[in-house]
């Protein structure tokens, strides 16, 4: 009787306001970046947004490990990849103004792509080995101007709930750069929407966001990327509950 009554107020509440805050903030984003001060526009309508919708589906979230961050430090952020609710999740409750590194297929998403373009968004282009190489000349870009990147070391999500191999990617930006890598452990979002229901109810079920401890790296080079990424999805792995 519950999930019933959940799912009728998800059809008749909380999706008729998710789509219009979804288009307010869509336009907001786009309007304000394009009249200057990207760095406000293209961080906070995102956030608040985010926050408003983990909280439209009654979802409880705990965060864990904010006290880990230096609020002077760019980062690499790397979370895992769970489901749909992972931006939801990092976006309104790791509270670090970012850029993301999204998939190339986002920017065809109507208003939402344009916005994304317009807070500095990194799109990862895999059509050619040139693509993919503009898209992280670009995320270069962002993080020596002293923002931070957040990146799924995954790729994408995963179809059983479990954790894939992390690409290499994301560490040669922090080995490059020499910033910290910071590991994120995401749980729960695998339940309250799996890449295999897409577009479907949300199913309810609590949130939860580890931050862990940055790591540093070590040196430079192939040795340093290892160090990072192997340290990064330990850490992660850690993060899960027992």
């Amino acid at each position: 009787m519950l999930k019933f009554l959940y799912r009728i107020y998800q059809v008749l509440i909380a999706l008729p306001i998710g789509l219009s805050a979804t288009i307010l903030t869509a336009v907001t984003t786009t309007i304000g970046c394009s009249l200057g001060g990207k760095r406000i526009w293209g961080y906070y309508p995102g956030r608040w947004w985010s926050w408003l919708l983990v909280r439209l589906f009654f979802l409880p979230v705990s965060v864990e490990g904010r006290e880990n961050l230096n609020p002077k430090q760019s980062y690499v952020f790397c979370p895992n990849h769970q489901g749909a609710f992972d931006i939801f999740l990092v976006y309104g409750f790791l509270h670090r103004n970012f850029r993301w590194m999204l998939k190339e297929s986002l920017r065809n998403i109507p208003l939402v792509g344009k916005a994304c373009e317009a807070a500095g968004f990194i799109f990862i282009d895999n059509h050619s080995p040139k693509k993919i190489q503009h898209s992280y000349d670009e995320a270069r870009k962002v993080l020596r101007g002293g923002m931070s990147m957040v990146v799924f070391p995954e790729g994408r999500r995963t179809f059983t709930g479990e954790m894939s191999p992390y690409k290499r990617g994301a560490f040669m930006l922090a080995d490059e750069l020499q910033l910290p890598v910071v590991p994120i452990t995401i749980e729960g979002s695998f339940e309250v929407m799996p890449r295999t229901r897409d577009f479907h109810f949300v199913n309810w079920h609590p949130l939860r966001l580890v931050i862990h401890k940055p790591i540093s790296p070590i040196g430079r080079g192939a040795e340093n990327i290892n160090y990072l990424l192997e340290h990064s999805l330990e850490a992660t792995k850690s993060g899960f509950s027992k």
